[in-house]
């Protein structure tokens, strides 16, 4: 079954990146010249989804603002006879069906996914975690989707990370199955040392059946006394088996500082209108270090 459906979980309060996010939603924090939620919602469409749900809460109308016409704006545009900034500004609009609705609890990712459910429907759809761009010449959800396809399980993406920071994600169950694809058995949210079951973690993509809202209506809080999406994809993992793909792309973390840097950095180097004068500035700086 080809999976349209999305949803972009964006309804973290990004305390992370204060003071910025007090006045601008994180996800909109932008990478170069564009915000970090149009990567996400970029990679989606690249991936065949055609139906995005935006998951949101109070105060960030500003991101169904972006995704909106701006009339006056296109007007001053086309006026100025400035028909590329034109074609990006209202490209933003055009992406896909892009709908809204509003987390009004900040309950946990868990209970933000289960807000989707009526939008699903009985569908298997992805989720593109709203703090994490990925970057690379094969869109993270496609590799997710594919796999879906061909093993008819739930997928989640995958990334090993270092000792010292497991205990901040969550640790896998792995068996490897085929190159950078693994059989995923179990996974433990923010594990204690003697938990960890390996260093791969679930960073920032997932495609998961509609089986997992019925697994969600009844998954008690956990880390953090959140309702925790991770408990309810292990449930799964139990029951029906998942798969785990170690993506190509390069991951950004946009709720932490220097994941903002990083990505604006990196995007700049590669930039086709700043790109070389920047790397000359970067050259030129790294001899002051």
């Amino acid at each position: 079954m080809k999976i349209t459906k999305a949803i972009i979980p964006a309804a973290g309060l990004g305390t992370r990146v204060l003071p910025a996010s007090k006045a601008v939603p994180k996800e909109l924090l932008p990478i170069v010249d564009k915000p970090a939620l149009q990567y996400i919602v970029e990679e989606a469409v690249a991936s065949g989804i055609t139906d995005i749900l935006i998951i949101t809460n109070r105060g960030k109308s500003l991101i169904e603002d972006h995704f909106d016409r701006a009339p006056e704006l296109e007007e001053r545009l086309i006026a100025g006879n400035k028909t590329d900034l034109l074609k990006e500004t209202v490209r933003a609009a055009n992406l896909a069906n892009i709908y809204f609705i509003r987390q009004k609890e900040t309950k946990g990712l868990g209970h933000a996914v289960l807000k989707a459910k009526d939008f699903v429907g009985n569908e298997p759809f992805a989720i593109l975690y709203g703090d994490d761009v990925i970057i690379g010449d094969v869109p993270t959800t496609k590799e997710l989707t594919d796999a879906y396809e061909k093993y008819g399980k739930g997928v989640v993406g995958i990334k090993s990370v270092s000792p010292d920071v497991i205990g901040k994600y969550c640790s896998l169950a792995v068996e490897r199955v085929a190159d950078r694809t693994y059989k995923v058995s179990d996974m433990i949210e923010k594990p204690a040392p003697d938990q960890v079951l390996s260093y791969f973690s679930i960073l920032g993509r997932c495609v998961l059946p509609p089986e997992i809202f019925e697994i969600l209506e009844h998954t008690a809080p956990g880390a953090g006394g959140e309702i925790q999406l991770t408990d309810a994809m292990n449930e799964l993992a139990h029951k029906e088996g998942m798969m785990g793909v170690d993506y190509l792309g390069t991951r950004y973390d946009m709720g932490n500082k220097l994941g903002i840097l990083q990505a604006n950095c990196e995007v700049a180097l590669k930039h086709p209108e700043v790109g070389e004068d920047f790397k000359a500035y970067i050259k030129e700086l790294a001899k002051t270090l």
